[in-house]
């Protein structure tokens, strides 16, 4: 079994720790939607690791890897994802009604709703034509050439894209994300990056005791779950971690269980998870 100490080794970009840690700098976050965008940016505003949403006790919150916004203040939220869970166009959709939310409570009148933009950086290809880049907004399906106008973008990033449609240092961006290195400029300062988050004592132990805690709540859960008749005692684990993950499809992977069986579990006692399908 690999131990912990050296998946922290083998962690690069894809791993979403390293990847929350490396946007922390904003020049390099910047470059990053430099060349996703193909647009250029004067400065990062703020940068905030992990940003949680809640807009009341009983919605269900979010957790974004990077939320951040421009001298525009165009806000733009990039998440890392390695799994194929089947319902990113609709997490999507969710982040987005979210973001607006929060921004219409801070005061924003309708008419003066930031741009944004939700961006999904992926290990694999959601809609399968072999591009390295979807890009979305709402257009009119009568006449395709009006744009509804209101101001969002999702883009959805393939890592395995087949097809000659981004720049090379884009091409090189997201084949670094999948582990292959380059002389590209700016993945050498994104593997400089990873090596001196590598050589932080204080994250190394952080993201131990992360994966400790998920191993203990896996270990604990296939117990549980290998008892017969313990239905409440299982209902009772499968609830704590949803409190803690917040991600029906991970818990599910976690305790190594059906993921109808967690869906199961939030509908039935409301529980608020980010990956709530709408």
């Amino acid at each position: 079994m690999e131990t912990f100490e050296k998946r922290w080794e083998k962690a690069g970009l894809s791993d979403d720790y390293v990847f929350c840690k490396v946007m922390l700098k904003p020049e390099l976050c910047k470059r990053m939607l430099e060349l996703i965008l193909n647009v250029k940016i004067s400065r990062i505003e703020y940068v905030e690791e992990q940003k949680t949403i809640d807009i009341k006790k009983d919605s269900r919150g979010i957790r974004l890897d990077i939320y951040v916004c421009d001298e525009e203040e165009t806000v733009y939220n990039v998440e890392i994802q390695t799994r194929n869970t089947r319902e990113l166009s609709k997490r999507s959709r969710y982040y987005q009604a979210l973001i607006d939310l929060h921004l219409l409570r801070k005061g924003v009148h309708y008419k003066s709703l930031n741009r944004s933009f939700v961006i999904f950086i992926c290990t694999f290809d959601v809609f399968g034509a072999g591009r390295h880049l979807y890009t979305f907004e709402n257009i009119c399906k009568e006449e395709p050439a009006i744009l509804l106008g209101d101001g969002t973008t999702k883009i959805f990033l393939n890592t395995q894209g087949t097809q000659d449609d981004v720049s090379p240092e884009l091409k090189a961006f997201l084949n670094f994300v999948a582990g292959e290195k380059s002389e590209d400029p700016f993945v050498q300062q994104l593997d400089e990056e990873i090596r001196h988050i590598k050589s932080n004592e204080e994250w190394r132990r952080e993201y131990m005791t992360i994966q400790e805690l998920n191993q203990e709540m896996r270990d604990e859960g296939i117990e549980i779950g290998r008892k017969e008749g313990r239905a409440e005692e299982r209902t009772a684990m499968i609830r704590n971690v949803l409190y803690t993950l917040k991600n029906a499809e991970q818990t599910a992977k976690m305790l190594r269980i059906d993921a109808a069986d967690v869906w199961s579990v939030v509908k039935a006692e409301r529980i608020p998870v980010d990956d709530y399908p709408n």
